[in-house]
């Protein structure tokens, strides 16, 4: 690992982290250990969506060193919502489903035991029996009439109130989609000289941390409960666990020390809420490690992003207008995927200028594993498409790529898709420079353009 120095008001300063890294003294909550402390196994779920007939842990629980079967008749309040208070998401996840599995590797219980070998032989033992239903594995069929419902309120897309169309009020009825429109996108349409049309596909990939999902909880003698986590999100921990726990936030303390590697895999609260209540439930500090298969097969994804794209253009090169539809796999859960659809939506012209629009965002339910954040949330699955397209729709007129899109680059002065003023735009100056690195000759008429 390379020494990086950071420029501080003109002063070179080290990164206060970097001795420790390099020399092993970095505490990260593996090396956490409480006297007494219990290991945590799940009992998951083997097929992708099925209603739960019958929990037997009768073997399980005669297997010496077992301490408790946590289920669902534990949790105080068993459904939750990873941005509770913020206006996102319903409460549609629950800590342990009560009688139906939404998604394959589903924790369907808990087994609390003296240590990790123990505790994972004994989940081996739990049987289960569920009724397998026909899951829905892809966006396109979940949208489809008639298609199974996965949701409890009948649908298999979330519901948005309001958008971003100028006329729009939050208290207005709520939409299949997030609407993010501006000017007059048909006339654009009937003006154009060209339509070029793209479909764009993003499959979802796992963010691979050295780190797998840990956490250890520890009730404390006065009550409160405190939570280790390398969580890239404390406030979301603490406020989710409150929630289910039904005691105040003041209550819980969440530290996290170090994170071992993200990139946005530890931004939900994907599995606190489970050690908080077992630990709860125990009276004891009690930790659970994800297996690097676990962390594979059953933590979040970045999403599957479908992107279609029509763009209305001039014969001199300007973009008159554009439509898209975005579709998002949220996987079985909402989670922060509700968020991720408006941040996708709202970046769908990418850095360029584009009066008329309608942009529709789709957070589409599956019975895959919930997906999340990675890397600029929502940013780099609509840049990938934007730019493909960008590329598709200069071929299709005949112009060179690169005065494409200084032709359409935003300026001071313009009005973003949600009608922001623009006063801070470099993009022009940006792309001359990345020219002149990538060895490009930008002919003079481009050089003389600015923001």
């Amino acid at each position: 690992m390379s020494m990086s120095n950071y420029f501080v008001v003109g002063k070179s300063l080290q990164n206060s982290s970097i001795v420790n890294h390099v020399t092993g003294a970095t505490q990260y909550i593996d090396s956490i250990t409480f006297p007494g402390m219990l290991w945590i196994k799940a009992v998951r779920s083997p097929v992708p969506r099925g209603k739960i007939k019958k929990i037997d842990y009768s073997k399980a629980e005669k297997i010496p060193g077992v301490v408790k079967i946590i289920t669902a008749k534990h949790v105080p309040n068993n459904y939750h919502v990873n941005l509770a208070g913020l206006g996102v998401g319903p409460p549609d996840e629950p800590v342990l489903p009560e009688d139906e599995v939404n998604y394959k590797g589903e924790a369907i219980c808990l087994v609390v035991a003296k240590d990790e070998e123990t505790a994972a032989k004994a989940a081996n033992l739990v049987e289960v029996d569920i009724e397998e239903l026909p899951p829905v594995l892809d966006m396109e069929e979940a949208l489809k009439p008639g298609a199974p419902a996965i949701k409890k309120w009948g649908s298999n897309v979330f519901m948005f109130g309001g958008g971003m169309d100028g006329a729009t009020p939050p208290s207005s009825p709520k939409r299949p989609y997030f609407l993010v429109k501006r000017g007059n996108v048909e006339q654009a349409f009937a003006n154009a000289y060209e339509v070029v049309e793209g479909s764009y596909l993003i499959p979802p990939i796992e963010h691979a941390p050295l780190e797998p999902h840990i956490c250890v909880a520890k009730p404390e003698p006065s009550g409160k409960l405190t939570i280790y986590t390398p969580t890239q999100a404390p406030y979301f921990v603490r406020d989710n666990v409150a929630t289910i726990l039904n005691i105040p936030a003041s209550n819980i303390r969440v530290v996290s020390p170090h994170v071992g590697g993200a990139f946005g895999a530890k931004v939900d609260p994907e599995f606190e809420m489970q050690v908080a209540v077992a630990a709860m439930v125990v009276g004891r500090p009690v930790k659970w490690r994800w297996t690097r298969e676990e962390e594979f097969t059953i933590s979040t994804t970045r999403p599957a992003v479908k992107i279609e794209l029509k763009d209305a253009l001039s014969r001199e090169g300007r973009i008159l207008g554009r439509k898209a539809k975005l579709l998002h796999d949220a996987g079985a859960y909402a989670r922060t995927s509700p968020y991720g659809v408006i941040k996708s939506t709202v970046n769908l012209s990418g850095p360029y200028n584009i009066e008329n629009l309608r942009y529709e965002g789709y957070c589409v339910f599956t019975n895959r594993q919930p997906s999340s954040a990675m890397r600029g949330y929502g940013v780099f699955e609509v840049s990938y498409a934007v730019e493909l397209h960008m590329e598709r729709a200069a071929r299709k007129l005949g112009i060179d790529s690169w005065e494409f899109r200084f032709i359409n680059a935003y300026r001071n002065n313009q009005v973003t898709a949600t009608g922001r003023p623009i006063d801070d735009a470099y993009l022009i100056e940006v792309m001359k420079e990345a020219a002149a690195l990538a060895g490009v000759k930008l002919p003079p008429h481009l050089l003389q353009l600015s923001s």
